[in-house]
């Protein structure tokens, strides 16, 4: 795809390095060698006057030159992935693709072991990426193609987003090992008096599990809170008086590490259902229709895992 002026080639390698902010993980993705894509680089900033990415600590950052394109080259590689490539059949067992997950760290310890189990067998050139981003940014990026998909439990999922529950997820109070003053069940004295982690992520379940504490009239002692589950067994592990109410699922990888204990809370607390969601634009992208299923075949049964 060229004119005159313009190989329309390029456009990909732009599109590429919005994504990756490095040159070598573009070209990867492009399936181009180093030389090429140096070329490539070359050849746009070129055309366009301007170094358009420049190196720094955090990656290949665009410059403002490259900032006031990255909308309408983003929009049209949107635009020929799930109108064009579309049409094309999607085969995991040779297809060289990054798939891009929005999830939060808990959604990492969760989801991204069985996945990259089965993703390695079935398609063994595909890689993931995972980020993590405010909930007003997940239809944006899901719309420009820069995520594929987004797993967790959002209270309020972007309007238009089309959404496939997995499972459910109740809450558990992890407690130290090293703490004699809790046994084998967690009083409501005890819960509302021992200093408590919470974790508060904006948007998400965990805001409805405050909730559900707060209508039963139930005070928490809370000394930290922060937007990170995995410090919590960390700081339970040195700080024994310290609890926190998880996700089972997070609250059972964690007591593996064998530092915290599992306990029901000392309350009725409602279960959330984990969800993914994906925008419309690519709801018949067949490589995101094959994920889409690959997500749901694996967590269908959660905690079991088909091999």
């Amino acid at each position: 795809m060229h004119n005159e002026k313009f190989d329309l080639n390029l456009l990909a390698v732009f599109d590429s390095l919005l994504r990756e902010r490095s040159v070598t993980r573009a070209g990867e993705q492009l399936g181009l060698s180093q030389s090429a894509m140096s070329h490539a680089v070359n050849r746009l900033r070129s055309f366009f006057d301007d170094p358009l990415f420049v190196k720094t600590g955090q990656g290949m950052l665009p410059t403002p030159k490259s900032e006031s394109l990255a909308p309408a080259i983003l929009d049209l590689m949107a635009t020929i992935r799930a109108q064009v490539l579309s049409q094309a059949q999607f085969d995991p067992a040779v297809a060289r693709r990054a798939f891009t997950l929005c999830m939060t760290d808990m959604g990492e310890l969760v989801f991204l072991p069985p996945l990259i189990k089965r993703l390695r067998k079935l398609a063994p050139h595909c890689t993931l990426r995972s980020r993590q981003v405010p909930v007003p940014q997940i239809e944006p990026l899901l719309a420009s193609g820069e995520v594929d998909l987004v797993l967790g439990s959002l209270r309020a999922a972007p309007s238009g987003l089309f959404q496939q529950q997995l499972f459910m997820h109740k809450f558990v109070t992890l407690v130290s090992v090293k703490n004699a003053e809790v046994g084998d069940a967690l009083t409501l004295d005890q819960f509302q008096r021992m200093p408590q982690i919470v974790v508060t992520l904006a948007g998400r379940s965990s805001e409805a599990y405050d909730s559900a504490i707060e209508e039963q009239g139930i005070k928490r002692n809370i000394y930290l809170s922060t937007p990170h589950f995995l410090v919590v067994p960390l700081l339970i592990d040195q700080h024994p008086d310290l609890i926190a109410t998880v996700p089972q699922e997070l609250g059972n990888v964690f007591a593996g590490y064998g530092s915290v204990r599992v306990l029901e809370p000392p309350m009725p607390l409602p279960s959330f259902a984990l969800r993914q969601h994906w925008h419309p634009r690519f709801h018949q992208d067949p490589a995101i229709v094959w994920l889409r299923e690959l997500v749901k075949e694996t967590f269908d049964a959660y905690p079991v895992i088909p091999d």
